[in-house]
């Protein structure tokens, strides 16, 4: 992954016409996804980035916007293992049970999927394969006590930290921002070119 920086991503934000949400403690969530798109780990990023006193805050999480490999070769779906479509998605998630097993923040809107149905462990996004809809794809942690290093089962499309303690300040500034805000949170992923 390259290295990037807050400018680095407003920019790409604007470049793509994408919103950047202001004000203390109003959460731009952002995912990237790594160019190597075939490994089975948490090479890609999820970005919070925020306001504070008129500074800009970053925060940058190791996690994986791909399904593991596990789900890749069995899809939950019949049409395919879900690959969210690189996109803004105004208002897509609320903090709510992920799997009614702890809180997360979870789909309440349409997001774009590919659907890879080869059963591979490669990952292929092809724009004739994408679907609309309600999918339970969420953003969540991997383990509960320690930092993933494989993403295997842990997610079958959803987007998910690596690191349980990122997760947990990821959970707390929502808790703060939906305070503020209301409950809603959007969601841009972008692709490591795209920076």
């Amino acid at each position: 992954m390259k290295s990037f920086n807050t400018k680095t991503i407003t920019d790409a934000l604007k470049k793509h016409d994408y919103p950047f949400f202001k004000g203390d403690y109003n959460l731009n969530i952002i995912g990237v996804r790594s160019n190597d798109t075939d490994a089975n780990t948490f090479n890609d990023v999820i970005v919070v980035l925020y306001e504070l006193d008129k500074k800009q805050v970053m925060h940058v999480f190791p996690a994986t916007t791909d399904p593991g490999l596990f789900y890749r070769k069995n899809p939950l779906n019949v049409e395919g293992t879900a690959i969210v479509v690189p996109g803004h998605y105004r208002g897509v998630w609320q903090i709510g049970p992920h799997q009614a097993k702890y809180n997360a923040l979870v789909q309440r809107k349409p997001m774009k999927v590919y659907r890879d149905n080869d059963q591979d462990a490669g990952l292929d996004m092809d724009e004739t394969s994408i679907d609309e809809g309600l999918f339970g794809i969420n953003l969540h942690r991997a383990g509960v006590n320690n930092i993933s290093l494989q993403v295997d089962k842990w997610s079958a499309g959803c987007q998910v930290l690596a690191d349980p303690c990122d997760f947990d300040l990821l959970m707390a500034l929502a808790k703060k921002s939906a305070s503020m805000y209301g409950p809603s949170f959007s969601y841009t992923l972008l692709t490591e070119e795209q920076l």
